[in-house]
């Protein structure tokens, strides 16, 4: 029988250690378990949220009032089909060795999101992805729960909807599923490496023909260079991450960010004709450098685009300073910046609706 703790810390579940308590709490194991929580959650009218590896979310100082849910189900199997490999993986297990087993098998598509915090049931969602790949390029299939109808589906990469940084389950169907289980369709073949960074630190360590694990190895070194990598001891890497995604904007936005700063900024092709602005650097252009700090909260030392807490930071310290960052860039260039991560417990909150907004009101 399911039987939820009651009042659970909820800031030692989360990377960048800030919010409140969970008012009831379970973990998950099971598709099974899953179902009960649901039921659970329903019989008592009280909301749920579901929590993964905590790696990309926020969560408030007030905490939760409604039961947390904790995805636990593990799980990896690896099946071939012909000249491809489906690799099926628990949405509890953690990302990165998931990505670690499939480079050791020689499987390309995945070596770029090496050293990403997490686990595998978040990356649909977010449609994670880094340096040149995502994740909804090699997703097979997604089995959830599907909280709308109480049976549990099996959805194809097509029916995810994904976009950048996005899929159903985080726009129109938020809320609505639990992932469960993830399938990724891979196959052997040569690695991602388009990307500046990669290609640098490639032709630094003279290797001109990478296999998938070099390329592996190349993104952790890089990574873990950015306090991008979760390292016990290190303040960098008590965070969330990226706290902004990186914009897409038109070609005359482009033009007129060049215009305003001097200097043409660094531009990635997209669908369309439009083109993505790395977000540190019209952050950095704004006036903000690495260590700013606002208090307890403050930029990485070693990537702008992670907002960190230096310890007893609250959930509040981190918005404002995310906040600040916004409407400076938006003040100087024109350009809205979008937040990465999941908001949990700020209901109705004016500065999560400032973050989140595409343009002034």
């Amino acid at each position: 029988m399911l039987v939820p703790e009651e009042r659970i810390a909820l800031a030692p579940l989360s990377t960048i250690g800030v919010g409140g308590t969970a008012r009831w709490f379970v973990r998950a194991t099971s598709t099974a378990d899953v179902k009960a929580a649901c039921r659970w959650a329903q019989d008592r009218d009280t909301s749920m949220f579901v929590l993964g590896g905590g790696s990309n979310l926020l969560i408030a100082d007030r905490g939760v009032d409604g039961l947390v849910l904790q995805m636990g189900v593990g799980g990896v199997a690896f099946t071939t089909e012909g000249p491809e490999t489906v690799l099926t993986a628990g949405a509890g297990e953690p990302w990165d060795r998931i990505v670690a087993a499939a480079v050791s098998r020689g499987l390309a598509g995945l070596e770029c999101l090496s050293g990403i915090p997490g686990t595998v049931g978040g990356t649909p969602i977010q449609n994670v992805g880094a340096y040149g790949q995502e994740v909804g390029d090699t997703i097979d299939r997604v089995t959830a729960y599907d909280r709308s109808t109480g049976e549990t589906v099996s959805l194809t990469s097509e029916e995810c909807r994904f976009a950048y940084r996005m899929s159903r389950f985080k726009r129109e169907d938020a809320g609505r599923f639990i992932v469960c289980t993830v399938a990724f369709r891979l196959r052997e073949g040569r690695p991602t490496a388009g990307y500046p960074d990669i290609i640098g630190y490639l032709e630094h360590a003279r290797i001109a023909s990478p296999t998938i694990t070099d390329v592996r190895e190349a993104v952790l070194a890089i990574r873990k260079r950015k306090g991008m990598v979760i390292a016990p001891g290190d303040p960098d890497t008590q965070s969330v991450g990226s706290f902004f995604m990186n914009p897409v904007v038109a070609a005359a936005d482009r033009e007129r960010v060049a215009s305003i700063e001097g200097a043409e900024p660094p531009t990635f092709p997209m669908a369309g004709g439009d083109v993505k602005i790395p977000a540190a650097w019209l952050i950095e252009r704004a006036g903000f450098s690495r260590g700013y700090a606002d208090g307890a909260a403050a930029i990485s030392t070693k990537h702008t685009l992670a907002l960190v807490n230096r310890g007893g930071a609250t959930a509040r310290d981190v918005l404002r300073l995310a906040s600040r960052i916004k409407r400076q860039v938006a003040d100087r260039f024109g350009i809205w910046l979008r937040p990465e991560p999941v908001f949990v417990g700020f209901d109705d909150d004016p500065d999560v609706e400032y973050l989140a907004s595409k343009a002034e009101h």
